[in-house]
């Protein structure tokens, strides 16, 4: 059962291929506005899948002084720009410290992917003297730590990696932390840029990238688009959060998570539905108060249908009707940032009352009975919304998301 600690969100922030900003993100995925490119790389790429949801002319010396650089892959770069809007929406300024009482959890599922491929092709290809920072830019943890400096956060501080469920799961512990009283504040979310060579090249030979379009449960989808960026949320508990006078822009009333246990790359549908289920135990709600799901939605074959087939376990006869849309086609499939750029497209759902599209869909499939919002945002009543998140692995994690002044 839920408990009676109430969590809210008191700040978001993003950095997207959609740009700088949670506003733009949501903008783009309400507007069904596609943020893909061909991508830039740091070498010449010779892979047949030429599009990307790649993070576009980010200047990091805008925001970030020398030092601090210094110390960050791009993925730091996106966290700390993305925490700095968090913050500020949530009422605190760069000279706060947060203390021991606070916590920092991001979720990424490689770290610092350019740190390496720019560092293995200088030292194989150039033979380059090494970055001497390499190691402390690219490890996983960096991304926490910075940002647990750059607040001053000395609770609990750590990376969650666990691919493509990683955001979600460490919102998702935030949460938890808080209701179980360890700390009244949390910074959370997840980061990720895999939009390199050799990633790129590995993602392909997986035969699960679309050369064209991303088409989440339509007839004819064939595959997903890398994205990267960063996504951000201030938790706080509402005690916390009134007694300093912050506004809610959200609350978060439910999570779960489980494990399918069965296979490294092939999702499972009693899996996923298990951490749904769980999600709804954990909210105490029933599933009938679910007005909008924002899903996995990867636009792979086997994925879409996996997915539909759990969301049939959780929602039975409602499923046809139940509005469900994948913003991947948006913003890409941002692998351990993407359950919070989901998260943020969810809350600003939840706002403007607002279905964002399934863009690109052309034609029901059958083995996917779900309604995809098609091609254009749908104006409705969402006082409750879900996040899914599913990773390789079997890793599944999800949350439940209400308005601020939902009861």
């Amino acid at each position: 059962m839920a408990s009676s600690a109430r969590v809210v969100v008191t700040g978001m922030g993003a950095v997207s291929s959609a740009g700088v900003g949670a506003e733009l993100l949501w903008a783009a995925a309400r507007d069904g506005r596609p943020c893909i490119f061909p991508p830039v790389f740091p070498h010449p790429y010779r892979g047949r899948i030429k599009i990307a949801a790649q993070v576009q002319d980010f200047d990091p010396t805008l925001y970030l002084d020398k030092t601090t650089l210094a110390f960050c892959d791009p993925v730091s770069q996106y966290l700390l720009v993305a925490a700095d809007e968090a913050m500020a929406q949530a009422g605190f300024d760069r000279t706060t410290r947060l203390g021991t009482r606070a916590a920092a959890i991001i979720g990424t599922g490689i770290g610092g992917m350019k740190t390496i491929e720019i560092g293995i092709h200088g030292n194989l290809m150039d033979n380059a003297r090494p970055d001497p920072l390499s190691i402390p830019k690219l490890i996983p943890s960096a991304c926490p730590s910075m940002l647990s400096m750059r607040y001053g956060v000395q609770g609990p501080s750590f990376a969650v990696a666990s691919a493509c469920s990683s955001a979600t799961q460490a919102i998702g512990l935030g949460m938890q932390m808080i209701r179980a009283g360890m700390v009244d504040i949390a910074i959370v979310g997840g980061t990720e840029d895999c939009i390199v060579n050799n990633a790129m090249l590995a993602w392909e030979s997986l035969r699960v990238m679309t050369p064209d379009f991303c088409r989440p449960f339509s007839k004819g989808r064939n595959g997903m688009v890398l994205g990267a960026g960063a996504g951000v949320f201030i938790l706080e508990s509402e005690v916390h959060a009134r007694a300093r006078g912050a506004k809610s822009v959200g609350t978060l009333v439910g999570y779960g998570t489980s494990s399918d246990a069965k296979d490294p790359v092939r999702p499972d549908s009693e899996g996923a539905a298990a951490s749904m289920k769980a999600a709804l135990l954990d909210a105490d709600l029933p599933p009938d108060a679910i007005d909008y799901v924002n899903a996995h939605g990867t636009a792979t074959i086997v994925n879409d249908v996996s997915e539909s087939a759990a969301l049939g376990l959780v929602f039975g006869n409602r499923l046809p009707d139940l509005p469900i849309s994948s913003t991947k086609p948006i913003h890409g499939h941002a692998l351990g940032a993407g359950g919070a750029l989901e998260l943020i497209v969810t809350f600003g759902a939840i706002r403007d009352q607002v279905a964002p599209p399934t863009i690109n869909w052309r034609e029901p499939d059958e083995k996917c009975p779900v309604d995809p919002i098609p091609n254009e945002a749908r104006p409705m009543t969402i006082k409750t919304a879900m996040s899914n998140s599913f990773a390789f692995g079997g890793i599944n994690a999800v949350l439940i998301a209400q308005a601020p002044d939902a009861a």
